[in-house]
């Protein structure tokens, strides 16, 4: 899987000293991002080609809080890509323990606002990218159940 890492900002933490929940949707949003970019693809460079990939699905299974200044591990890899849609795996971990683990589902959207397949070198880039591991799979198999 991709790995980008991030510290924990104050303003990322509830009263308590623990990151927000919602927070991890945008951490997931900043792995895949960064995992794109990796490939020499940018979310930009996709919106230029005409397509746009919005959110038809997110979920994540909490299990450890990470809290103000942790440094914490984004974790990103493809799990499915099928002809309109393509779903993330993903892992936030601080110092090899998960705190929490998910994924999102996206469409491939057109300028019409309709699904579409994505452009070649999207599918190349996105077919190339790293894939979530089993054990990943697995516990999300599990949790969704």
């Amino acid at each position: 899987m991709h790995r980008f890492e991030l510290r924990v900002r104050y303003g990322d933490t509830d009263q308590m000293g623990v990151a927000y929940y919602a927070n991890y949707l945008r951490w997931f949003e900043i792995g895949r991002a960064e995992m794109l970019r990796s490939l020499g693809m940018s979310y930009r460079s996709v919106e230029d080609r005409g397509v746009s990939l919005p959110v038809l699905e997110a979920w994540c299974r909490y299990r450890e809080p990470a809290r103000y200044d942790d440094t914490v591990a984004i974790e990103t890899g493809v799990l499915a890509l099928r002809h309109a849609s393509v779903r993330f795996g993903y892992r936030v971990s601080r110092d090899g323990a998960i705190l929490a683990a998910g994924y999102t589902e996206h469409c491939f959207m057109g300028p019409a606002g309709r699904p579409v397949r994505p452009p070649a070198d999207l599918a190349r880039v996105l077919a190339a990218a790293p894939r979530a591991p089993e054990e990943l799979q697995t516990l999300l198999s599990k949790s969704s159940g």
